[in-house]
Order: C-alpha cells, then sequence, then structure tokens
C-alpha cells in the first residue's frame, strides 16, 4: 500500500511536458535524469579493473578504445531511450512481443547471465574498495554492498527523483575522485595524442580492449534505458515527444559524456603514472591503490578509493534495477527485490569466499559483458528500425547503418579475441 500511494502521490507531483517546454531550461532539467542512471554502469568497478590495467600495461595504447566505447554508448543509449519514449515498453517487453517463445527464453537466460558477470563486478568492487578504506575482509564487504544497493532501490518507492538524485550524487563523488587526480598528473600529450590511433599490442591488450568495450558498453543497461524512458512523462502532442526527444539527447550527451571523461582519467592517470615505471601490482585494485599512494599521495590513493566504493555502491543499485527490468521483461514475472538482491549477490560471496583475485574476476567479467553486447544491440536496431514499432521515432536510415556497424565491430572484435584465444 505504502508504494501505491507513493507512486499517487508522485503521478499528482508530475507536471506535464507542456509546462515543462514553457518553463525553458528549468524544463529541460526537470526531465534530465535516466541517462545519469545509466552512466553509472558506464564506471562500475570493472572499468576500474580494466581501465587502470590497460593504462599501466600498455600505457596510452588503448586510450582510442575508450573514445570509441564511449561514442557508441552515446549512439546505443540513444536508441533504447527513443524506444522507451516512442513506445511505452522497454526492450524485453518488446522482444517478448516480437520473438517466439524460445527466442524470448534464450534471450531472458543470456540477459540473466549478464545480469550475473555485472553484479560480480560491482560487488567486488564494493568489497575491495572497503577493504582499501577500513580494512574489512572482502566477504564482509561484499555483504555490505549487497546491502547499500539494496537500500538505494528502496528509495524508488518515493518516486523516480530520490533514486536518480542519490545515484547523480554517487556519480559525483566518483567523478571528483578520479578527475581531480588527473589534473595533478604529468600527461604525455604526445603520447596521449598517438593513442587515439587504433591499434594492439598482442593478445593480452586485445582482451583488455574487450573488457573495456563490455565496460563501457553494458548490455543490461542497454534493456534498462529503454524502461527508465517509459511512462516516465505522457506526450500529449508532436511538439511535447519532440521536446523529450531533444531533451532526452542533451541527457545522454551530458551523461555519457562524464562517463566517458572519468574511463578516460583512469587510463591516462594510469599511463602516466605506472606505465614503464616498475611499479609492482598495477594489474590488482589494491596494487593500483598503493601505487597512487607511492606516485602522488595518500589524497590520490584514498580518493581513488572512495571513487570505487561510491562505483560499487551505485552500480549495484542499477544492476539489481536492471535485472528486474529484464525478468518482468521478458517473462512477465516479478520477483521480490530482496530474493532478487540475494540470487544476484551470491555468485559474487562465492567468489570472494573463495578467495578468487579480485582483479582478474573483474576483468574476465567485462569480458563476459562484451559477448553479451549483440544479443541486446541486435533487437534494438531491429525495433528501433521499424516504422510499425516506433511511429515517427523510426531510425534514419543513417542511424541504422551506423548501428549496424556498431554491432558488427562488436561482433568482430569478440570474434578475434575467440580464435586468438582458442585457435591462434
Amino acid at each position: 500500500m505504502g508504494a501505491i500511494a507513493a507512486a499517487r502521490a508522485e503521478q499528482r507531483r508530475t507536471v506535464t511536458v507542456e509546462q515543462l517546454r514553457r518553463r525553458g531550461w528549468r524544463g529541460r532539467l526537470a526531465v534530465l535524469g535516466p541517462a545519469f542512471v545509466a552512466a553509472v554502469a558506464y564506471v562500475d568497478p570493472g572499468n576500474f579493473a580494466t581501465n587502470f590495467s590497460a593504462g599501466a600495461g600498455y600505457g596510452y595504447l588503448l586510450v582510442w578504445v575508450i573514445v570509441v566505447a564511449n561514442l557508441m554508448a552515446m549512439l546505443i543509449q540513444s536508441l533504447s531511450a527513443k524506444l522507451g519514449l516512442a513506445t511505452g515498453r522497454s526492450l524485453p517487453e518488446l522482444c517478448r512481443e516480437h520473438l517466439s517463445r524460445w527466442g524470448t527464453r534464450f534471450m531472458w537466460a543470456q540477459a540473466e547471465l549478464v545480469a550475473i558477470a555485472t553484479d560480480l563486478a560491482e560487488v567486488i568492487g564494493g568489497a575491495v574498495a572497503l577493504h582499501l578504506l577500513f580494512g574489512l575482509p572482502l566477504l564482509h564487504g561484499g555483504l555490505i554492498t549487497g546491502a547499500i544497493a539494496f537500500g538505494l532501490l528502496g528509495l524508488q518507492s518515493r518516486g523516480h527523483r530520490p533514486f536518480e538524485r542519490a545515484i547523480v550524487f554517487l556519480l559525483a563523488i566518483i567523478l571528483v575522485g578520479l578527475v581531480s587526480t588527473l589534473f595533478r598528473t604529468d600527461v604525455d600529450a604526445g603520447a596521449l595524442a598517438a593513442g587515439l590511433v587504433p591499434g594492439f599490442a598482442g593478445i593480452d591488450s586485445l582482451v583488455l580492449a574487450t573488457g573495456i568495450l563490455g565496460a563501457t558498453v553494458m548490455p543490461h543497461v542497454i534493456y534498462l534505458h529503454s524502461a527508465l524512458t517509459q511512462r516516465r512523462l505522457v506526450c500529449r502532442s508532436a511538439e511535447d515527444t519532440r521536446f523529450l526527444l531533444r531533451t532526452g539527447r542533451t541527457d545522454i550527451v551530458l551523461g555519457m559524456g562524464l562517463a566517458g571523461l572519468v574511463n578516460l582519467s583512469m587510463l591516462v592517470v594510469a599511463a602516466a603514472l605506472f606505465a614503464g615505471t616498475g611499479v609492482p601490482g598495477t594489474d590488482t585494485l589494491e596494487g593500483i591503490f598503493a601505487g597512487l599512494g607511492t606516485q602522488l599521495d595518500a589524497v590520490a590513493a584514498y580518493g581513488f578509493a572512495i571513487a570505487l566504493l561510491a562505483s560499487g555502491f551505485a552500480s549495484s543499485g542499477v544492476g539489481t534495477y536492471a535485472g528486474q527490468v529484464i525478468m518482468e521483461g521478458f517473462l512477465r514475472r516479478r520477483i521480490p527485490l530482496l530474493l532478487r538482491r540475494l540470487l544476484t549477490l551470491a555468485p559474487a560471496l562465492v567468489v570472494l569466499g573463495f578467495g578468487v583475485d579480485p582483479t582478474q574476476a573483474l576483468v574476465l567479467s567485462q569480458v563476459v559483458l562484451s559477448f553479451g553486447i549483440p544479443f541486446a544491440l541486435a533487437p534494438l536496431v531491429w525495433l528501433t528500425a521499424k516504422r510499425s514499432v516506433m511511429g515517427e521515432l523510426v531510425n534514419h536510415r543513417v542511424t541504422t547503418a551506423a548501428a549496424i556497424v556498431v554491432t558488427a565491430v562488436v561482433v568482430a572484435l569478440n570474434g578475434v579475441l575467440v580464435w586468438e584465444t582458442f585457435g591462434g
């Protein structure tokens, strides 16, 4: 009853799109939010592991991967947001409507595996951060991270705004914790510019590049973003729809732009401080923490740990939210939030309990995520190109072509990785 009452109160407080249009820039600010929730998933602990490892091991070589992945993310998230706006339904719901029964079940199964891999990275990251900051055992830190994520999701009972504000606050902590260190680092501008030229240095760099891609273009948030925009505001005219579409694009550029800045900061800081220096252990989160303290000072080290903690808390909450959208959309089933939190938390706790190296688990989880991207991208591109689904918001042919290229690049990169790893 409390959740129903809160939803009705939220509905009474909601203004119309026409009123927002008349408010000018203040009306646009009131619409911003969904992309910032999605952006948290693009700076989760898996990004910390892959980006710092890439910078420490290969310098500025893979800068281009982060830039390309962020541009891909902007395109993909704009399509997902537009799908929810145009149809009032999420991507999983539309997949269920347009795919066969067995196709829908397969899509649900692989999406759930993606959600588990996502939660693995997020919980491990939060646990490592608590260990670095307070010396807590990793298993205890994982439990605390799961509990905090559950608390964040509880804010949804008060409407979408409290949850979004909490996530934006945590995103701000991540941004300050990492970008402040970037400004204190002596960056080689020439090497940074050279890193914009695509290239690899063997199979290990390809694994990291695939991990960066999986950590940046997150499959679960492709499903989620379409749900974040559906039924958020009701459009009563074509002008309303165009206003929300334009504002949504601004939301995505700002949210994904901040996420891209954070990701780039990680790699550049690692390249400037660790590459070729002989600082030990920079392929682990613990080693990065120690290395920042050695190369800069304790402020940089604890800024990194606090950012990692905020990332673990925020992204774990967003990941569990995405899991709800996936199950409800594909299967029309909804399980209690606490049970879902426990089910997705279990694999991470097993990894922590058995003492698996947390950084290696994070990097491998991101590689797993990259293999889930095509299964989210293909139906997204297909559905947003169908006028019968999208109406006037159907993709332009150029947009569809660009999305097909993005999907092909992801599939090709993963194919090369498999060949080099198992057959090369």
